[in-house]
């Protein structure tokens, strides 16, 4: 997984459990794109501060995944939903008196569940 798709569901899972000006510079770093540079000249603090904090950040975030696996526990939760979209849209294209019906709410279903997520 990309790094920053990677960054970005950890903290979507475990960042609040970061402090306020962790969840700050984390989210300029993340989400916002933001130089350490940048974030340092904001907060007023050294780039090598920043560069602390994000490397903090991300040890705590990697080391609650490891803990309590919800970000792989949602991957593998939106991967089987997606193969059962699939399952529905073949029975869908195969004869309508087959499994036609069975696969539109199968599929629809599946689309709600991901919604969910």
């Amino acid at each position: 997984m990309e790094k920053i798709v990677e960054q970005g569901l950890l903290y979507d899972f475990y960042g609040e459990l970061l402090t306020k000006h962790q969840q700050e510079i984390y989210e300029s770093v993340v989400y916002d794109n933001l130089s350490l540079g940048e974030i340092a000249e904001t907060e007023g603090v050294s780039r090598q501060a920043v560069h602390d904090i994000v490397k903090r950040c991300d040890r705590t975030l990697q080391e609650y995944e490891e803990k309590l696996q919800l970000v792989a526990r949602f991957m593998s939760i939106k991967d089987k939903i997606s193969q059962i979209s699939k399952l529905a849209a073949q029975y869908e294209n195969g004869d309508p008196g087959d499994f036609g019906s069975y696969g539109s709410q199968i599929r629809e279903l599946s689309e709600k569940i991901m919604q969910e997520l």
